[in-house]
């Protein structure tokens, strides 16, 4: 099979990459505009393969994306290039709207139009896997979980414009018959993960000495899934998924916030010690603007109908990254140094 994986330098999309090419025996395309979280060096252990090919462009240039889909003819895509993180989205929305909603558009309209010229012998069995987030579903209370039914309810302009972006790829395929599946997933961590995220910030900033940020109370809670789980659900959607059907993904790992820190701060204490216990440095800080309360998935759909589950709890995925991080300064100390060094992004301009 030959994959178009948009945002394929990304957190997700490298493991996804990895995953399709060395496990799959997929040929994979990473299409990627390359921002600050783009990252050739996590595709450092397939650059070489011959299935993998790299095209570097933004997702809403039209006229790029239809010569890629020309070129290598591809059987599907996996659309996972997003703008992501819902800090940034509060103090500069528009590029979010650009890329996860015009961006959206663009990939869809191309597809379309390939298969209807040079693709369609490939019609019937092509597939354009659409990659969003349970944070389109809103806020849940202290009971309940997301299903693929639950109506959406999105808070920060991040979740909005993946909710937009959703909606079109749902509305490709009712209106066009582009065969369009949606995957909605909880929260990953995992391996080559940006350290502008919570679970790599809280171990770098421990490595580093610095306080532990922890918005409010650290009662926020989310249901998180190892990267490697997802990719592996996203290569099951891609081949035993149902058009027009969306599959939530979700590790069954509902944690709050505080819980995660202070797991992260145990594996420091024991991996890397120091005159202090690391747990002395978490410092409560102001919440952020709309910070939903509690997220958790009902991934029964995938799990029954296509055989699916999660194989890391919180507690094996944790150490796993805590340890990937401590052996990896090669990967994040230039990203830490010249990108991102952990300041509080987020915050609303008066």
């Amino acid at each position: 099979m030959r994959v178009i994986v948009t945002g394929g330098a990304g957190f997700i999309g490298s493991a996804v990459s990895r995953h399709f090419i060395s496990e799959l025996g997929y040929e994979v395309i990473v299409l990627d505009k390359m921002t600050y979280a783009g990252n050739l060096a996590s595709l450092a252990p397939v650059a070489s393969d011959p299935r993998f090919f790299f095209e570097k462009h933004d997702i809403c240039d039209g006229d790029a994306v239809n010569a890629i889909f020309a070129k290598y003819q591809p059987d599907a895509i996996v659309h996972l290039a997003a703008e992501s993180h819902v800090d940034r989205s509060i103090s500069g929305s528009d590029v979010f709207v650009q890329t996860n909603v015009i961006g959206t558009f663009t990939l869809l309209e191309a597809a379309r139009r390939y298969l209807a010229g040079p693709g369609k012998a490939k019609a019937s069995d092509f597939r354009f896997v659409h990659v969003s987030t349970d944070e389109v579903y809103g806020s849940l209370g202290a009971d309940g979980l997301f299903t693929e039914t639950t109506p959406y309810d999105p808070s920060s302009p991040y979740s909005a414009t993946k909710a937009a972006s959703d909606h079109l790829a749902k509305s490709w395929q009712r209106t066009y018959g582009l065969p369009t599946i949606v995957s909605n997933c909880s929260n990953n961590y995992g391996p080559y993960h940006f350290p502008e995220k919570l679970i790599p910030l809280i171990i770098l900033n421990a490595l580093d000495r610095k306080p532990l940020p922890v918005y409010g109370d650290g009662s926020n809670i989310r249901d998180w899934l190892y990267v490697e789980d997802h990719a592996r659900a996203l290569g099951v959607i891609l081949a035993k998924g149902v058009p027009g059907e969306t599959y939530n993904i979700g590790g069954r790992n509902e944690r709050q916030n505080i819980d995660i820190v202070r797991q992260i701060c145990g594996w420091m204490d024991q991996l890397r010690p120091a005159n202090h216990s690391y747990h002395d440095l978490i410092k409560f800080v102001a919440d952020r603007p709309g910070h939903d309360q509690r997220y958790a998935i009902d991934a029964t759909k995938l799990e029954t109908e296509l055989g699916w589950r999660a194989r890391e709890t919180v507690e094996t995925g944790l150490e796993k990254t805590v340890r990937w991080y401590l052996d990896r300064a090669d990967w994040w100390m230039p990203l830490r140094q010249r990108v991102y060094g952990g300041e509080r992004l987020g915050l609303v301009e008066k």
